[in-house]
This record gives C-alpha cells, sequence and structure tokens, in this order.
C-alpha cells in the first residue's frame, strides 16, 4: 500500500498529486478560490457552531501546510 497523499487537500490516495475532488474535470488542479471554499464548506459542517471567521482561519493555516498551496499569495505568512 501506499502512503501517498493529495498535495492540496491530504486525503490519501494512490498515486498522482491530486485526489479527484481537487481536481477538474480535465484533471487539473482547481483554482484556489474554488479549493478554499470547498474546504471552508467542508470544515463547517465538522465544526457547525465555529465562527466563519474561525473556520476560514483554520483552512488557511491548513491549505498552507499543503504542498500545492504552501507558497500562494493569500497564505505565505499565515500558517
Amino acid at each position: 500500500m501506499n502512503d501517498v497523499s493529495c498535495e492540496s487537500c491530504g486525503m490519501p490516495i494512490e498515486s498522482g498529486h491530486y485526489c479527484d475532488y481537487c481536481v477538474d474535470a480535465d484533471g487539473n488542479l482547481q483554482d484556489f478560490d474554488t479549493r478554499f471554499a470547498t474546504m471552508v464548506a467542508w470544515q463547517a459542517r465538522r465544526s457547525p457552531d465555529a465562527p466563519r471567521e474561525q473556520v476560514e482561519a483554520e483552512t488557511r493555516a491548513y491549505l498552507a501546510t499543503m504542498p500545492a498551496w504552501r507558497n500562494h499569495p493569500r497564505l505565505v505568512g499565515n500558517a
């Protein structure tokens, strides 16, 4: 079994760089805003009582640890 994780969200994957959730129909990594919105929505479902600001901050901090996003201008200095 491979210990490969999506470089965008961290989900375990069999091979490649990104999971099916993080790519578009052509297999390209989704843009940051699309991925951020999806990850915020996922985090909000996990923590329904958390304020939106907290959920967004936690999502930014997490994405800043991912290889696909760690140097993104909207995340640099937020981790």
